[in-house]
């Protein structure tokens, strides 16, 4: 079953139309949802030739159980840096400064108003190498939204978009 991007032009949102995520097009619905529902926002970036993006696409998001578990507790959207540079810039610039790197994936976790309070690259589906798998930093993330909530505020109020 196709969700929101099959209706998208750009060739990268398109390849993402069958994912099992319930992903959005950057829309101003996706954000009311978000509010309306207390959730956060779970942003992937990326582009058509990306090799991480196409990786964490089939490890992730193509993943039945990763999808439920994004689906249940985060508003999903994904964006194509090629087609909206503006919005990769403001959050590549957020996600190097909480990180201090960046790249494609874009991955970035944002209150329903769209400040960025997480985020990262790529991540594999499982803890691997050291590096957290994207269930480790998807049920950090929910905990963090539920239960220290002033912690997040405090730390958006910081960043600067």
């Amino acid at each position: 079953m196709a969700n929101r991007l099959a209706k998208e032009t750009s060739p990268y949102l398109l390849q993402h139309a069958d994912n099992p995520v319930d992903w959005y097009p950057w829309c101003q619905e996706a954000f009311q949802r978000a509010k309306e529902e207390d959730k956060p926002i779970f942003l992937s970036i990326g582009y058509s030739s990306c090799h991480w993006c196409h990786v964490m696409a089939h490890e992730s998001f193509e993943n039945p159980g990763i999808a439920s578990f994004l689906n249940q507790d985060f508003i999903c959207i994904k964006v194509d840096r090629e087609e909206r540079p503006d919005i990769d810039s403001v959050y590549m610039d957020a996600v190097q400064s909480m990180t201090g790197r960046g790249g494609w994936p874009l991955t970035v976790f944002l209150t329903p108003d769209g400040k960025p309070f997480h985020g990262g690259t790529y991540f594999p589906p499982e803890d691997k190498h050291g590096l957290p798998g994207l269930i480790s930093v998807l049920k950090s993330v929910v905990d963090a939204y539920r239960n220290h909530r002033q912690d997040i505020e405090k730390l958006t109020s910081k960043l600067s978009l």
